[in-house]
């Protein structure tokens, strides 16, 4: 193991034991280094790594801390990479959303509030039977974030969150180009919807996975 990889993996046991928390300042350099068996240098890059991963906060003038640890802010160094991922791995995103999205929205059937219910079916109105495709892929990203969030689960919403990203531009590239893609996107939010509603976790399971798929089957045909 090299030795900045080392250092990592050490202040990372000392945050998963408990011995740093959330928003805890990180001892002095040469104190931890002492603490730790390792050089300051070492221990320099391990501090610089785990900064651009968001785990520490660097604050000059002030010391390094642990950040809040949140998942969402975690991911961002995931939604970052992703980014930067070619055409044609959008459809290794999509085979994870297909894994992943069904899950959440049957998770949801049994925990989504009646408020959410109505707030989803409230954009699904506002949207109308004719829109345009950019407002089409707008609300579907807002339709899908709130189902992730009536999951109840913060990690499972902030990696949908990440892998959304990247999808994106292939969503508005069907809605331009396959017919009826606007169309059927709308029938299967509506089925989604009724699904969640009726509190049917199989249900909304299964039209959430027909939702995902037929992006990622016109996609992998298209390429």
């Amino acid at each position: 193991m090299a030795v900045t990889d080392e250092a990592i993996e050490k202040i990372k046991g000392m945050i998963v034991s408990g011995a740093l928390r959330p928003g805890d300042r990180l001892p002095k350099e040469s104190e931890l280094a002492a603490e730790l068996g390792l050089s300051r240098n070492s221990l320099r890059e391990a501090v610089r790594a785990l900064s651009l991963i968001r785990i520490l906060d660097v604050r000059q003038g002030d010391g390094t801390y642990v950040t809040s640890l949140d998942p969402q802010l975690l991911l961002e160094a995931l939604s970052f990479v992703v980014d930067f991922h070619r055409d044609d791995t959008v459809l290794e995103f999509l085979a994870v959303r297909r894994i992943l999205e069904p899950a959440a929205t049957a998770m949801a059937a049994a925990l989504i509030s009646e408020g959410q219910l109505d707030a989803l079916s409230s954009q699904l109105d506002k949207l109308g039977a004719d829109p345009s495709v950019e407002e089409l892929v707008a609300c579907d990203l807002e339709f899908h974030r709130g189902i992730a969030l009536a999951s109840g689960n913060s990690v499972l919403c902030s990696l949908l969150e990440s892998l959304s990203g990247p999808t994106t531009r292939a969503r508005v590239w069907r809605g331009l180009t396959q017919e009826d893609a606007v169309g059927r996107t709308l029938r299967e939010h509506r089925a989604i919807l009724s699904a969640l509603r009726d509190r049917d976790a199989e249900a909304a399971r299964s039209w959430a996975t027909v939702h995902i798929a037929s992006v990622e089957q016109w996609l992998r045909s298209t390429l």
